[in-house]
């Protein structure tokens, strides 16, 4: 496990590589994406989300998996220009990782240990869903489905977790989002 989440090595979705020492002091929203499913159009709630709050230190960032039922095929230059095409995302994305199982990107091994349980959607069946169709794998620590959203704050902290049927404009999203945007460094 690292020292900060500023310093795992990262590739942005043009292939130029980087760590999140860029976003020190923002507020970040970590999300894992894909293009095609159910949960896709939650590509429009961060979006309208990093709109409103970027100007107060909010920075979403995308990045694109595939271990969901194959739901994120694409390369990254495609996953990219739908992006751009369908939602028109400004919010930074990354190249695809695994965030999931073997080969499980350090940066989501990191999140996922350092904040092992996600809030649920009082009133979502995702999971129950999940369940049911036999879809639900790993450990009670692993990521879910795609849109699985972590919160850190401006020290870099991970402070929340919240499950994919979460959505952004949710109000226990919003608030801890707000919470932490209100605290300075």
């Amino acid at each position: 496990m690292g020292q900060s989440i500023y310093q795992y090595q990262l590739n942005k979705i043009n292939g130029e590589s980087t760590t999140l020492e860029e976003f020190k002091g923002k507020v970040l929203l970590i999300v894992n994406t894909a293009s095609k499913c159910g949960l896709t159009p939650q590509y429009e709630g961060l979006e309208k989300l990093y709109r409103e709050y970027k100007d107060k230190g909010l920075v979403v960032l995308g990045f694109p998996a595939n271990e969901f039922a194959g739901q994120e095929p694409g390369s990254n230059s495609e996953i990219q220009e739908f992006c751009q095409m369908k939602f028109g995302i400004e919010f930074p994305m990354f190249g695809k990782v695994v965030v999931k199982g073997e080969g499980k990107h350090p940066l989501f091994d990191y999140l996922t240990k350092t904040k092992p349980e996600a809030k649920a959607n009082s009133e979502g069946q995702l999971l129950k869903i999940l369940k049911e169709k036999n879809l639900l794998s790993g450990g009670p620590q692993d990521i879910k489905w795609n849109f699985e959203k972590f919160l850190v704050n401006r020290k870099g902290v991970v402070v929340d977790r919240f499950n994919p049927d979460v959505t952004p404009d949710a109000k226990i999203l919003k608030e801890a989002i707000e919470k932490e945007l209100a605290t300075s460094l």
